[in-house]
């Protein structure tokens, strides 16, 4: 089992359990996903990146 970092979304406290051990909040995972050169939806990520930014 691999274990990562995860942060919590309302304290911003970092553990690896699956449950914040200050606020009991929801966590979510600190790691970029994974590159992949066949990415289907890098395409659409990217053009949505760039209407948000306003570019």
């Amino acid at each position: 089992m691999k274990l990562k970092m995860r942060r919590c979304r309302s304290c911003k406290e970092y553990t690896l359990k699956d449950h914040c051990t200050y606020c009991g909040g929801e966590l979510e995972v600190v790691y970029p996903p994974r590159y992949s050169p066949e990415d289907k939806y890098g395409k659409y990520r990217r053009t949505l990146k760039k209407q948000i930014k306003g570019i």
